[in-house]
């Protein structure tokens, strides 16, 4: 790994193991199966089946061979596989040929790379997600510099290379046109459903002004209408294109027609809730994505936290934001069918606790019921909603988190031979299931 990338990494680990699920998907599988769950959401890592990118330089037959495996375990046992074709990683040949996402030819890579999955995979898989959080890459990675590939401008971060004001949005304008391409190849030859993943906060004005009231939702427009609006109507929102000008790239008329309506679900990634506050004074030299936004973020007000704080920074415990989010797509982006894939929340790594003690997330159990029951109420206000998916069954290698965070359901003893030990929140999680 990169050098310049495991510095952005807190514990300066990589996930070159993990928590080993190559390995042991079979045991991990058999506790899912003993929990109650009936579908388990998981992606593909691009690089393990095309390790140079591309179907024309070669497949990685045990890479198939471990897809195809876990596929098969999964139906064996009653499980549904739900699953994403991109997680953040692209092949590290791509990037090192043409920039990755910030070429075009990222479009056509991706659509191979998809049409290869689901021709190899497709008879057992029958829901498929393009990308998940194509935000999070976007503003994480070329904007603030702290995700692969690491770029930024350098009044954002500490970056050897980027444009803050202007990557991000042609990453996700690839992103969307990518995303629009493989749709197109799925609905022409083969039948099931496919979707994108696309996360973000629920916003609420800090202040009861009109200005942050308009923040809260330029914040929303930001954050998730950057994806789902052009998915919905075929263009950015008006307020990302009066703002961002000739930042923002333009779609032509058959690539708007193409990205509209290319999605049978959207996966809806929800963590937490944050204060929008207006921006009066922006700077208009050192631009950024985070600039244009003309507003900040900030997690609590008149000194008193937006809700319940947790082991990191940015989340903090707001279940009724998932309800108002979810009537905010069906009023606002035709009430489309929803699937969860993502809401969870972490401990802080701890490893001086007795596992037994920290299998005890008296925490998570609160947080977790909390958001079914807004969600049930989401559902009964006419969301359509289909699915939910907690992150994440297993305590993982975290992103820039590295192992320093738990979010799993299943404790991990990254101490001791990666031994696996249901939470209090996985028996808590098997008799909801059975009411």
């Amino acid at each position: 790994m990169d050098e310049t990338i495991i510095e952005k990494i807190a514990d300066a680990s990589t996930g070159d193991v993990a928590e080993d699920f190559y390995h042991r998907y079979k045991e991990d599988v058999h506790l899912m199966k003993k929990i109650g769950l009936d579908t388990f959401r998981f992606s593909i890592s691009w690089s393990r089946v095309l390790p140079r990118g591309k179907v024309s330089k070669g497949v990685n037959p045990e890479g198939v061979k471990f897809y195809n495996n876990l596929i098969n375990e999964l139906r064996s046992k009653g499980l549904t596989p739900f699953v994403t074709l991109y997680h953040w990683d692209t092949p590290q040949a791509l990037e090192d040929e043409y920039g990755g996402l910030l070429s075009p030819k990222f479009v056509n890579d991706f659509k191979d790379y998809a049409d290869f999955c689901f021709k190899t995979f497709g008879d057992r898989v029958k829901h498929w997600v393009t990308f998940n959080e194509p935000l999070s890459v976007s503003m994480n990675g070329y904007t603030l510099g702290t995700f692969a590939p690491g770029r930024c401008s350098n009044y954002m971060g500490t970056c050897e290379a980027g444009n803050s004001g202007t990557e991000p949005y042609i990453v996700a304008h690839h992103f969307l046109l990518a995303h629009a391409n493989a749709v197109k190849v799925y609905r022409q030859k083969y039948q099931g459903q496919i979707g994108i993943t696309l996360v973000t906060h629920w916003v609420i004005p800090k202040h009861n002004t009109d200005a942050d009231k308009k923040a809260a939702l330029r914040i929303l427009d930001f954050f998730f209408g950057w994806f789902a609006h052009p998915i919905t109507y075929g263009d950015y929102p008006a307020t990302m294109r009066s703002i961002v000008g000739d930042r923002l790239p333009k779609f032509t008329q058959s690539e708007s027609s193409l990205v509209k309506g290319s999605m049978d679900f959207l996966g809806l990634n929800y963590y937490t809730t944050q204060y929008g506050e207006n921006v009066e004074t922006v700077n208009k030299v050192n631009l950024s994505y985070t600039s244009d936004w003309h507003a900040t973020l900030s997690t609590s007000r008149n000194g008193v936290s937006i809700g319940t704080p947790t082991a990191l920074s940015w989340l903090f415990i707001y279940p009724k934001g998932l309800e108002s989010l979810l009537l905010y797509v069906k009023d606002n982006y035709k009430n489309p069918a929803i699937y969860i894939t993502e809401n969870g929340i972490a401990d802080a790594r701890n490893d001086s606790i007795p596992i037994e003690e920290a299998r005890k997330d008296a925490l998570r159990i609160r947080y977790h019921d909390g958001h079914l029951k807004y969600l049930a109420k989401a559902i009964k206000e006419g969301v359509n909603v289909k699915g939910y998916y907690l992150w994440s069954f297993l305590d993982d290698f975290e992103w820039d988190a590295g192992y320093t965070v738990r979010f799993g359901i299943t404790y991990i003893d990254f101490e001791d031979g990666l031994k696996r030990y249901l939470k209090y929140s996985a028996y808590w999680l098997k008799r909801f299931l059975l009411k």
